[in-house]
């Protein structure tokens, strides 16, 4: 990736940073982290497995389709944290930080391959959250005492559940680069960059189609791998609440912690618009917390701490993208090789 493109994503990711945490009450972020004391380390190291998980999922992908590829694990993990990292900050989530990865890997293994593996790690990211969701909604109604409105929510939220999943898995069978790379011509600082890319790679789009049909189609050890790695990834992250919880109280239910994670990620997508889902986070952990018979002081505290946390993890992802030359990585890859799979 050149330098410009690299202090643009990074300059942009600080700004945005910048101005979350400048709307923090320094005083009630010391007292509330002073009080959790080492167990909000372990919530901050816990991400540096979680990530593990994610980048896994990424490379199973790259490697199923790019046969002798050159790119390292520990690599690609610092692409995967400061992507992560560009997706928190942008409005619009789950975007920013995909022409960051395509850009960082395409010197690797070409644009078009790059393209391919980064659209179906999304895909496939998105993907295991309706599982997750789904298999919540059963974990549900297995631990929890169920209302005939809760009975209606329940019904509503796994039907549509079960519609995102036909749906992807439609997408996997016919692709979705095209429309993936349609919806980047309308986000702000990269629709420039994304529209000259559809007019330069129309042609290779189709076969990048092509691609994402053949993981699903002709692999499905490789897809059933990679999206068993995000499904464990989301079930693990549940740990990070109940580590906070620990703080409040010594008899926790790691089952209710999974609840408390799949309604609020349910919530804060839906305001998916914002950066950081700023307010929709809150929101979710205070209903989900309060629906769960706990009190307002635990949503109160897993809010502002699992809020920390991002803005930690996300400081660490924009400071990765500064860390190492692309230029030595590049020069550590065979260019010919390169340029045959161009």
């Amino acid at each position: 990736m050149s330098k410009r493109f690299q202090n643009i994503f990074f300059f942009f990711g600080l700004a945005v940073l910048a101005l979350m945490v400048s709307q923090l009450d320094f005083a009630d972020v010391w007292e509330h982290v002073r009080h959790a004391g080492y167990w909000f380390i372990a919530v901050v190291a816990l991400w540096t497995f979680l990530y593990l998980f994610n980048t896994l999922s990424w490379y199973i992908i790259i490697r199923s389709g790019n046969p002798g590829h050159k790119v390292k694990f520990l690599w690609l993990y610092k692409i995967t944290v400061s992507g992560f990292a560009l997706n928190y900050a942008t409005p619009g989530g789950l975007m920013g930080g995909e022409p960051y990865r395509i850009m960082a890997l395409a010197p690797y293994i070409g644009t078009e391959k790059a393209s391919a593996s980064v659209i179906l790690f999304a895909m496939t990211h998105i993907f295991s959250h309706f599982w997750f969701w789904l298999a919540s909604i059963v974990l549900f109604v297995c631990t929890q005492p169920v209302s005939i409105p809760m009975a209606l929510l329940l019904c509503a939220t796994g039907s549509f559940c079960l519609l995102a999943i036909w749906f992807f898995l439609s997408g996997y069978r016919k692709g979705l680069a095209f429309r993936a790379m349609n919806l980047l011509q309308h986000l702000p600082f990269v629709k420039k960059w994304a529209t000259g890319f559809i007019e330069r790679h129309r042609d290779n789009l189709d076969h990048i189609d092509q691609q994402i049909a053949a993981l699903h189609n002709q692999n499905p050890k490789t897809f059933f791998s990679a999206v068993m790695s995000e499904f464990t990834c989301r079930v693990c992250s549940a740990l990070e609440i109940y580590f906070v919880l620990r703080v409040l109280m010594t008899d926790v239910s790691y089952f209710d912690c999974i609840l408390i994670l799949a309604f609020t990620t349910l919530f804060a997508n839906m305001l998916f618009f914002m950066p950081l889902q700023l307010g929709g986070r809150e929101g979710g952990f205070l209903m989900s917390v309060k629906g769960l018979a706990m009190s307002t002081d635990a949503a109160i505290l897993v809010a502002l701490l699992v809020r920390i946390r991002e803005l930690i993890w996300t400081a660490i992802g924009l400071l990765l993208i500064k860390v190492g030359s692309d230029a030595k990585e590049i020069a550590k890859s065979d260019t010919k090789e390169i340029a045959k799979k161009e």
